[in-house]
């Protein structure tokens, strides 16, 4: 519970600064959920034929990340962001090959501040 507590408050406080957080989960995209007035999509390719993707912000185990991490590449991410406590050395060095930037084992939530980062720039998209 706490883990989905952080979710969506992490996704509210996102959506406050200005930038748009699309949700994706398999298991609720079948339930046309929506998720703080945004539907939840089944996957990454799902959302980039709809929208521009600047940040894939993963929140599973560091196991699951690298698959994730794959899928970024190929949709054009331009960044990864693997949460506090996942840690995918092999992904992340995939990524930043691929030339994405990569943040693992924090939060945005935690270094926005510390970088003086208070919401999007006119040329991000999501």
């Amino acid at each position: 519970h706490h883990f989905m507590h952080y979710f969506y408050l992490k996704t509210a406080t996102l959506q406050e600064m200005g930038y748009k957080v699309i949700p994706i989960n398999p298991g609720l995209a079948k339930e046309n959920y929506i998720l703080h007035g945004e539907r939840v999509y089944s996957n990454l390719k799902e959302v980039s034929s709809e929208f521009t993707v600047d940040m894939v912000d993963i929140f599973r185990n560091s196991k699951d990340a690298g698959p994730i991490v794959d899928e970024a590449v190929v949709i054009g991410a331009k960044s990864v962001w693997l949460q506090l406590g996942v840690v995918n050395e092999d992904a992340a060095k995939r990524a930043i090959d691929a030339g994405l930037d990569v943040a693992m084992n924090t939060c945005p939530l935690i270094e926005a501040p510390r970088l003086g980062i208070n919401g999007p720039d006119e040329s991000s998209s999501l």
